[in-house]
């Protein structure tokens, strides 16, 4: 049988599983565009959301592990081989269940699939029994020993789902260790085992997973840095829980995906002009820090925009002209910022910090900014100037967008001790300033005055190099000048932000990229259109 043909029997093992699954795929995408934005609900909720569908759909909870554990093989059956083995170690909650189940699919379908069980059979739960007993015979089921040996294919790690609480013990600590030792592939069916949902994960004692399938929404503890790494690549399969539910369900935690940012694309009309969408001024740049500058300016006039000007040393303006031929100049007089442009009132939104070093005549000029008493986009060297004086956090009009990474939102907030208080005083932040606050990192985090949290599905790692930042910096500005408002600028641009990464990741790999790059990547379109 060919691979492809191997491929289709997945497909095939279930007479209907094809057309249930492509309407299925149909029904989740139109579900999650009337939902216009995902959710992140507890574990607590994750269960309630379980229980509620199946009321509704008087369906039995093996019936909803079903559901779910076709979608895991569906999408291992279109990511993994057919010729590649695939151990499974099986806990004995519903978890070890979905792991069961989707061992059978795939054994079904021609995959080698061997089963590892840590507990006997009269402690696994109902549901986990039941896929334990359908299991085909040519599917070999074993009790884990630490001294199994894997040499190569792929572990599937259905130990411990959603209930975890506290640091894993016994058996489970030594499977997990085992699954860290053996340096293949690892697939976590919902969670890497061993996280918790939301805070207080010790890292050392969960599952390193290379690619985690989490089932409807991607989990807090997956987006945070203390223990995120551990779900490797995130992918979120749906299941088809009840939409009311989850919109009703109280949650300030969010996922920007392609939908929510789909639904909230301006469009352009036919007889406009450059002043109908707005003039962005970016004032960035200083002696020996032009680049901040020109990193900006190329990332507005990616924004869709009508008007960029960049205010910035005048003896720099060549280096500007050459890379940025669209954008207009502002010269400054001194090497660094020292003085406002002109006419101030012809800007549609302002952004500041890139390059823009620290001096006195700087921090002056920042003061007279603030006291115009305009919504502003802050980055670097202006929120540093802002933390080294404090009083100034004062000026600083409502609706504005602070755009920190981790060292400068330390030097704003103070130190924390956890994900748990770095997210509590950044939100604390928004809140107090009226403001957007956009932590950069892995998954940025937008804060906003209302106590939300917005997590971003783009980027990859190869963008945490010097630059990125001016980027974002540039390319909010330019969507508040489009007419866009700051928090929607804030969460759309960090999207496309991560999207540019994305594509040029894809283009020069993760290591030879750099932040010149992004600019060129970004693409401010609507998917849909």
């Amino acid at each position: 049988m060919t691979t492809s043909a191997r491929k289709e029997s997945v497909i095939d093992h279930k007479q209907g599983w094809v057309s249930y699954s492509s309407l299925f795929f149909c029904i989740f995408t139109f579900r999650n565009e009337s939902l216009s934005e995902m959710k992140i609900l507890t574990g607590t909720q994750i269960r309630e959301a379980d229980r509620y569908t199946m009321q509704q759909e008087s369906i039995e909870s093996i019936d909803l592990m079903e559901r779910a554990s076709e979608t895991i093989a569906q999408w291992i059956a279109q990511h993994v081989e057919p010729d590649v083995p695939l151990c499974f170690l099986i806990g004995k909650g519903n978890n070890g269940g979905d792991g069961l189940a989707v061992a059978r699919i795939l054994s079904r379908a021609g995959y080698l699939c061997e089963v590892y069980r840590l507990f006997e059979v009269e402690q696994l739960s109902p549901d986990c029994r039941t896929n334990l007993e359908r299991l085909p015979a040519t599917v070999s089921v074993r009790p884990f020993s630490p001294s199994v040996c894997f040499a190569e294919g792929v572990i599937v790690d259905a130990l411990l789902g959603s209930g975890v609480h506290g640091r894993v013990e016994g058996v489970l600590a030594e499977a997990i260790d085992w699954i860290n030792r053996q340096g293949v592939r690892v697939l976590s069916i919902d969670l890497p085992s061993g996280l918790q949902t939301e805070y207080g994960t010790d890292p050392h004692g969960v599952v390193q997973a290379s690619t985690t399938l989490t089932l409807e929404f991607p989990k807090l503890s997956m987006l945070l840095p203390e223990a995120g790494d551990c779900a490797g690549e995130v992918v979120v399969l749906p299941i088809g829980l009840d939409a009311e539910f989850i919109r009703q369900a109280e949650s300030p935690y969010w996922y920007v995906d392609e939908a929510w940012v789909s639904q909230r694309v301006q469009s352009r009309r036919k007889f406009a002009h450059k002043g109908t969408y707005g003039h962005a001024l970016l004032i960035c740049g200083s002696e020996g820090m032009i680049g901040a500058a020109i990193l900006a300016a190329g990332a507005a006039l990616r924004s869709g925009c009508g008007l960029v000007t960049v205010h910035m040393p005048r003896q720099e303006t060549g280096s500007l002209y050459a890379h940025c031929p669209s954008a207009m100049l502002s010269g400054d007089d001194q090497p660094y910022f020292s003085a406002l442009p002109a006419h101030m009132e012809r800007f549609t939104a302002i952004g500041i910090g890139c390059g823009l070093g620290k001096r006195p005549q700087t921090l002056k000029a920042l003061e007279t900014l603030l006291k115009l008493e305009r919504p502003l986009v802050l980055d670097a060297d202006a929120l540093n100037l802002l933390a080294e004086n404090p009083s100034l956090q004062t000026l600083i009009t409502p609706q504005s967008v602070l755009t920190p990474h981790v060292g400068e939102l330390r030097r704003l907030v103070g130190p924390w001790g956890d994900d748990e208080e770095r997210n509590q005083l950044a939100s604390a932040l928004a809140q107090r300033l009226a403001s957007y606050v956009v932590v950069k990192g892995a998954h940025t985090m937008v804060c906003t005055p209302e106590g939300k949290f917005y997590f971003n599905s783009t980027g990859n790692p190869g963008m945490a190099k010097g630059g990125s930042g001016d980027v974002l910096t540039g390319l909010i500005t330019g969507l508040i000048a489009r007419g866009y408002d700051p928090g929607r600028a804030a969460i759309l641009g960090v999207y496309w932000h991560g999207a540019a990464g994305d594509k040029a990741a894809e283009y020069y790999g993760q290591e030879s990229m750099n932040s010149g790059d992004l600019a060129e990547f970004i693409q401010v379109e609507n998917a849909c259109m």
